[in-house]
């Protein structure tokens, strides 16, 4: 089904917020129209990308 298996979503991380911080990110992921977890993994891809800058597309490509 995968072309390549370690593309498959499967590894956890968590992280706490205060109710403060978990407000605002319910809040934005609803502005966005999408889900607080999966606005959060796209916010520090993006996060990542911007600090690795060229690399990227390197790092992230299918070998």
């Amino acid at each position: 089904m995968y072309a390549d298996k370690r593309r498959i979503k499967t590894n956890k991380m968590m992280i706490r917020f205060d109710d403060y911080e978990f407000e605002l990110i319910k809040a934005m992921a609803a502005y966005q129209g999408d889900q607080p977890a999966a606005f959060m993994r796209d916010l520090v891809l993006r996060e990542a990308i911007a600090l690795l800058g060229e690399q990227v597309p390197q790092i992230l490509s299918t070998k």
